[in-house]
C-alpha cells in the first residue's frame, strides 16, 4: 500500500513518563492500573485517508421494545418482568433521561410476539385481550391486543423523549399456517391500515413501518414465501402513501425483518422493485443464551470475523438486486432467548457490541438496532431498576463520537485488537475506536500524527476488572446515574498528541484526534 494513500498509527511497545498535567496524572494511574505486571505489544494501525468504505445514518444506533409478558421464561429464567409495550412504566425518570441523551434514539417496536398482536382500532371486530400464556400456540403465547389508549401514552413519551419510532406491524393476519411451517394466502392489511390511519390522524410520527419478524427463509415458528412477501410489501408501500396523502415527509417502508438467507433476500428485493426502502437482517451469531461459552466467543477475534460474511454478502446482494434499499440491522441482541444473565447485560458485552458496530458501519449498514432497550438480559437499561447497563454508554460514546463515514481500518501486531475509524461527529477529525480482548497485555500507541496539539481519550474499563460487572468505568470513573435519574456527563481525557495512547488489558478507548484532518471526510 502506499504511503500517501494511508495514514498510519504507529504503535510501540515501550513504557513512558507523561508530563504532570491533570489530565496526564489520570492517565498515569490508568496505565499503572491496566498494567498491573502485564506485559505491553506494538503493533500498527492503518487508515486509509482517501475512502469511505461505509456511510450510515446519524442515528446508526438504534434499540429495540418487544411485546414479551412477565411470564416470558427461558431455560427457567424469567427476565422480562414490566418491560413490554404493554406494561413498561413509561413515568420513570431515568428511561426518559436514557432516551433524551441520545437526541434521538431511534426505536425499533417489535419482536417476536408482533405477528400474533391486532390493533384495538374503531373497525376490530375482535376482543382486546392480553397475551396468555400457552405451549400449544405458537411462539408459546395467544393473541395479543393493542389498546389505542395505551399507543396514545407510548407516543406521548415519544414525543417528550425526542425518539424517532419503526412499529413492526402483525404480518400474518389473514394467513394460514400449513403443516409443512410455511403460511398460505395474502396479507390481511385490513387492521393494519386502520392502525396507520388512527397514528397519522392523531399526528403522530412515524419514521418507518416495518412489515413482520423473522418470517424470511426457513422463518421462526413459520415462514413466507420471498415471492408473498414482495408482494405484500409492495401493499404497504401503497396503504402508506394513500394514507399519508399530503404529509410532507412519509414514513420509510422497511422487511423483512429476518435471518439474512442469500437466495431468498435476493428474490424478494428484485421483486419488492422500489416498493422497499430498508432491508432489515437480524443478528444472534453467539447462539443461545444458556450456552456456558458466550464468553470465550466474545473474545475470540476469529469467532467475531465470522459475521463479516453476512455484511458482506448482504451489501453485495443489494448491490446486484434491482432495489435503492439500503442495509438495517433490525434486531441483534447476541445470544438469542433473552441472552445471559451478567454476560449479555455486563461489561464484557461491550467488546461484542461495538465490535458489531465497527463492523456493521464498515459494511455500509445505516442503522444497527440492540435487542434490547430494556428487556431480558440483554437490556441497555436493567430491566427493573432502569439504571444504565454498560452497554448504553458505550453506544452513547459512539453515537456522540462517531461520524457517518466509516474509514477503512486494519491492525498488525496483535489479533486481540479490534480496531475502526470513522470521521468525526460534528467536529473536526476522525475518532479511532481500539478493543483490547487480551487479558494480559497493555498497548501503547504512538500517533504518528501532526504533534503539538491535544487529544481525547475514553477509556472503558470494568470495576475491579471484573468482566461480569455490571459497573463501567470512564477514564477510572464510575458511571452512574444520580439520585433524580440524570445520565452522567462523558468527559474525556485531554492528552497531548506526542503522547502515547495506552489500551490497557480488556479495556476499550475511543481517541478523538481533531487535528487528524483526512481527504474523505473533507
Amino acid at each position: 500500500m502506499g504511503s500517501q494513500a494511508w495514514l498510519k498509527v504507529l504503535l510501540f511497545g515501550f513504557c513512558f513518563w507523561l508530563s504532570r498535567s491533570s489530565s496526564s496524572s489520570s492517565l498515569s494511574i490508568l496505565q499503572a492500573e491496566a498494567a498491573g505486571g502485564a506485559g505491553f505489544v506494538g503493533g500498527n494501525v492503518f487508515i486509509d485517508r482517501k475512502s469511505v468504505i461505509g456511510r450510515t445514518d446519524d442515528d446508526f444506533v438504534c434499540a429495540t421494545l418487544d411485546w414479551w409478558p412477565p411470564e416470558k421464561c427461558d431455560y427457567g429464567t424469567c427476565s422480562w418482568d414490566r418491560a413490554s409495550l404493554l406494561n413498561l412504566d413509561l413515568n420513570s425518570n431515568i428511561l426518559l433521561n436514557a432516551v433524551k441523551a441520545f437526541s434521538p434514539l431511534k426505536i425499533r417496536l417489535g419482536g417476536t410476539l408482533q405477528d400474533k398482536v391486532i390493533y384495538d382500532t374503531e373497525d376490530n371486530r375482535q376482543p382486546c385481550k392480553q397475551f396468555v400464556k400457552n405451549s400449544s400456540e405458537m411462539f408459546g403465547f395467544t393473541q395479543g391486543c393493542l389498546p389505542m389508549h395505551r399507543w396514545d401514552e407510548l407516543n406521548a413519551f415519544f414525543k417528550k423523549s425526542g425518539a424517532k419510532i419503526v412499529f413492526g406491524l402483525n404480518a400474518l393476519t389473514g394467513r394460514s399456517i400449513q403443516n409443512d411451517g410455511s403460511v398460505k394466502g395474502a396479507w390481511d392489511y385490513t387492521n393494519a391500515e386502520s392502525f396507520i390511519s388512527y397514528t397519522v390522524k392523531k399526528n403522530y410520527s412515524i419514521h418507518g413501518w416495518e412489515l413482520g419478524n423473522e418470517l424470511s427463509g426457513n422463518g421462526v415458528g413459520t415462514r413466507v414465501a420471498a415471492a408473498q412477501y414482495a408482494t405484500d410489501t409492495i401493499s404497504l408501500r401503497n396503504i402508506v402513501q394513500k394514507i399519508y396523502t399530503g404529509v410532507d415527509s412519509k414514513p420509510l417502508i422497511i422487511a423483512p425483518g429476518g435471518f439474512f438467507d442469500a437466495k431468498w433476500f435476493k428474490e424478494f428485493l428484485d421483486k419488492s422493485g422500489q416498493s422497499l426502502d430498508v432491508a432489515t437482517h437480524h443478528i444472534y451469531n453467539l447462539g443461545p443464551g444458556v450456552d456456558q461459552h458466550l464468553v470465550e466467543k466474545i473474545l475470540d477475534p476469529s469467532y467475531l470475523d465470522r459475521e463479516v460474511d453476512t455484511f458482506s454478502q448482504l451489501e453485495n446482494t443489494l448491490k446486484s438486486s434491482a432495489t435503492s434499499a439500503v442495509a438495517w440491522v433490525g434486531e441483534s441482541g447476541g445470544a438469542y432467548n433473552s441472552g445471559h444473565n451478567l454476560v449479555t447485560n455486563a461489561f464484557v458485552f461491550s467488546f461484542w457490541y461495538l465490535d458489531q458496530l465497527g463492523m456493521a458501519a464498515a459494511h455500509d449498514t445505516k442503522t444497527y438496532c440492540r435487542q434490547s432497550l430494556i428487556g431480558g438480559n440483554y437490556g441497555l437499561l436493567n430491566t427493573t431498576t432502569f439504571v444504565p447497563n454498560p452497554d448504553y454508554y458505550s453506544a452513547l460514546l459512539w453515537h456522540r463520537l462517531m461520524g457517518r463515514n466509516a474509514l477503512s481500518t486494519s491492525f498488525s501486531g496483535t489479533k486481540k485488537i479490534r480496531s475502526y475509524a470513522h470521521c468525526a461527529k460534528q467536529s473536526n477529525g476522525i475518532v479511532l475506536l481500539l478493543i483490547n480482548l487480551d487479558n494480559s497485555t497493555t498497548v501503547h500507541a504512538s500517533v504518528a500524527f501532526n504533534g503539538g496539539n491535544e487529544r481525547e481519550e475514553y477509556h472503558l474499563t470494568a470495576k475491579d476488572g471484573d468482566l461480569h460487572s455490571q459497573t463501567m468505568l470512564l477514564n477510572g470513573n464510575i458511571l452512574s446515574v444520580n439520585s433524580i435519574g440524570d445520565i452522567p456527563t462523558l468527559e474525556p481525557l485531554r492528552v497531548k498528541s506526542t503522547q502515547p495512547v495506552s489500551v490497557g488489558p480488556f479495556s476499550i478507548v475511543f481517541v478523538h484526534m481533531p487535528h487528524v484532518i483526512l481527504p474523505a471526510c473533507s
